[in-house]
């Protein structure tokens, strides 16, 4: 059987590391890649005998992936996030899938938020490549929505089952999320040199709810898919926000 690491990029997760780790029993080892944690975080990793690296300097989400990816040992790495469970459906799935020809396979995310599964306001299907032969694709350098590039053309397949992702705990939770994101987001489109308008903003944060909401059928997620499409829009409106803040001097 080929062998499979796990591996995370965390920073103060202790309250839902436990149970991300608790699905990972079947891994050949676990790969914690720890950002500066102040919690519990490390102790927790080390009850499930994880292999702990600490590396402070963040660059953003492409290259700290990266950066894990390159403690594994295995002959294929899956990538997951402290706020994610492997099901039973996808372990087996997982199992099968690295005995096969070497390829990236996606994972289909499942969203629970504020109470509930969510099924649509674009949110769900949700496939994302996490499962890769070591060595034979990496993640770009981009500070957020990172990319793993398929630079040996191999082929690109889906995993049954679902990788649940516990995205928000609270609305505190959310504000906090999208406040880092907006700041990293931001960073990175001044690094390649874009720049926007308070109207622009505005534009974009209106088109993001009817997006999820309308047109993406988040009406059907009840009154959580209404929240979320008012939640997200608003984590738009603060990321152009700071990108126009960030550049306003030059407009």
């Amino acid at each position: 059987m080929p062998s499979i690491s796990a591996v995370l990029i965390v920073k103060n997760e202790a309250s839902k590391l436990r149970d991300c780790l608790r699905s990972l029993s079947w891994a050949d080892e676990i790969i914690v890649l720890d950002s500066g944690s102040s919690d519990e975080t490390l102790s927790i990793a080390q009850e499930f005998s994880a292999k702990i690296f600490v590396d402070a300097d963040w660059q953003g989400f492409g290259v700290q992936r990266e950066r894990a990816a390159s403690f594994a040992s295995s002959d294929w790495i899956f990538m997951i996030d402290a706020d994610e469970r492997v099901t039973p459906e996808l372990q087996e799935s997982i199992l099968q899938a690295v005995q096969q020809t070497p390829a990236i396979w996606f994972v289909n995310r499942l969203c629970w938020c504020f109470g509930r599964f969510i099924k649509h306001s674009g949110m769900h299907p949700d496939w994302v490549p996490r499962l890769y032969p070591r060595n034979q694709a990496m993640y770009d350098a981009t500070r957020v929505h990172e990319r793993l590039v398929n630079s040996h053309h191999l082929p690109e397949k889906k995993l049954a089952g679902h990788l649940l992702h516990y995205v928000y705990d609270s609305i505190r939770h959310q504000q906090q999320k999208a406040a880092h994101y907006a700041e990293e987001w931001a960073l990175q489109r001044v690094k390649a040199g874009k720049e926007t308008s308070l109207v622009g903003a505005v534009l974009h944060t209106l088109a993001c709810f009817l997006r999820m909401y309308v047109f993406r059928l988040g009406f059907l997620d009840g009154k959580q898919g209404f929240l979320l499409a008012l939640l997200l829009s608003q984590s738009t409106f603060a990321k152009y926000a700071e990108l126009w803040d960030r550049t306003r001097n030059k407009t």
